[in-house]
């Protein structure tokens, strides 16, 4: 992905079930049933994320680009409609 990034996100805790994710004044979990991409990713992969925009998270090594809305209400969001492939 092109484009500038903006240091807003940064990984604050992982465990063997997810990880948390601080994005400016909010930390939100992101669990690996969730977002099976990450359960076999690196922990330097994951804690390689950056935001590309408001309300938006990339990780470059992933190439994962999800909103901060799927983040928060990941049930709402189809996997197809988040940019990663499982």
């Amino acid at each position: 992905m092109n484009g500038i990034y903006f240091s807003c996100a940064e990984v604050t805790s992982l465990s063997p079930h997810g990880f948390w994710l601080q994005c400016g004044e909010e930390e939100l979990y992101l669990p690996f049933v969730e977002f099976p991409l990450f359960e076999h990713a690196t922990v330097a992969q994951i804690c390689r994320v950056k935001c590309v925009s408001t309300g938006r998270v990339y990780w470059p090594e992933l190439d994962v680009d999800l909103a901060l809305e799927a983040i928060r209400n990941p049930m709402a969001f189809s996997r197809d409609s988040m940019n990663y492939d499982c």
